[in-house]
Formats: C-alpha cells, structure tokens, sequence
C-alpha cells in the first residue's frame, strides 16, 4: 500500500485527486492540505510514502515545502504539480530533491504510473515537460548551483559505475538502465547507493544534475556491454 499526501491550494484539485486515486486499491491518500505549512504540520502525525505537491501555494510553497520534507525526512518521495508557466520554480524543486515533475492535467493512469515509479526510487518527468527540464539543467550547470563533489571521491569510480551516472543523467529509469548495460534491476540499485555514497550526493536527481555538470552525458565509456 502506498500512502498519499495530497498539497494543493485549490480544494476542488485535492477533491478531485483523491477521488481518483482512491480508486487504486494499492493506494491509500492519508491526507490532503492547503499549503506547505500544512504538509509539516500533518507529517507530525502521518507518515506518507509520496507527497504530491503543488507548487504555487499561499504561506510556504511547493519549492520550499520540499526542502523542508526532504531535510526532515528524507525517506518521503515527493512528486511536484506543475504548469508550463512554472520554470523557475522546477529549477529551484530540483535542486532540493523532488523526484517527479508532472503536469496538471495528465491523465489519472500516468499519475498512478508515477507514483508508483517515484515510490520504487525512479524519478518521472512528464514528456511534455522533459524538454524544459534538460534546459533548466544546463542552466544549472551554469549557476550557483552546481553540485559539489570531492575529486578523490570521483577517482574511486569503476567503469561500469561511470556508465551508470551517464544513464541517470539521460533520465533513464533503473528498468531501462538494466536493459541498456545487461544488469539487473537489483544489481544497478546496488550499483546506484553505491555510488550515491562514494559521491556524498542524497538521491539520483542530484547524480543526474551533476552528470549534466560534468559533461558525464557527453563521454564515451566504450561499448555498453563492456562493464570493465
């Protein structure tokens, strides 16, 4: 059973969200609030898997709202609601750690497949918004902020884990990296807390910002079935 909090600041959108998802009977929506004040305030008493949050809120938005969850609770996934009016605000909910960036409006099956994706450790960009994220990467890789990591930490990297980082920064899922490097899904899960430690990075969207960074996206580490 996944556990569901639902943040929006329009009442019919969290009405409607709910209905919906209740619907899946592996799903059960454990609250649903107004504004990311309310999402702290209700995680004093309930422990969500994801979060679905809106990013314009009255009080505290979904921006900051989602530093503040993944600071105190770093476990908890969190999938934003977004339009394409909001680029600035996905710029600054990726760097604090969301792993999903959906559009309003998507259909009630791809919401359920991304929950479902961000709940197994995955991260979901909606396609019609994919474009705008890689741009808003390599704005990043332009900004203050850049991911930092220790060089001696990056020395200590086999071949195989190079070509692991290379697929996170291309948004691949842990399914398709298996399928493009013959691993399993197990063995490139293992792989990626591996790496995610040697590197001192919290989860994949910091991995995936710092490949675009570095230019991981754009090295040839020989044949992908070659994991030398």
């Amino acid at each position: 059973m996944i556990k569901i909090l639902i943040a929006d600041d329009q009442a019919l959108i969290r009405e409607s969200l709910q209905i919906v998802l209740s619907a899946y009977k592996d799903i059960e929506v454990v609250g649903t609030v107004g504004d990311g004040q309310e999402v702290l305030e209700a995680l004093k008493s309930c422990h969500p898997d994801v979060i679905l949050m809106d990013i314009r809120m009255p009080k505290m938005d979904g921006v900051l709202c989602t530093k503040q969850v993944k600071e105190h609770y770093p476990d908890i996934k969190i999938i934003i609601l977004t339009t394409f009016d909001d680029d600035e605000f996905i710029f600054s909910a990726l760097k604090y750690g969301a792993s999903g960036y959906i559009l309003k409006g998507i259909s009630t099956d791809e919401l359920y497949q991304a929950i479902h994706t961000v709940n197994g450790g995955g991260a979901m960009i909606n396609p019609d918004i994919a474009t705008k994220v890689f741009k808003i990467f390599s704005r990043m890789a332009q900004s203050n902020f850049a991911i930092q990591v220790e060089e001696n930490n990056v020395d200590d990297l086999s071949k195989v884990e190079w070509k692991i980082i290379q697929q996170v920064g291309f948004g691949l899922s842990n399914k398709e990296i298996a399928a493009k490097l013959f691993l399993s899904e197990g063995t490139v899960r293992n792989y990626l807390s591996t790496i995610l430690s040697k590197l001192s990075l919290r989860d994949r969207t910091q991995l995936a910002i710092w490949a675009v960074q570095t230019g991981v996206t754009t090295r040839n580490f020989g044949d992908d079935s070659d994991d030398e």
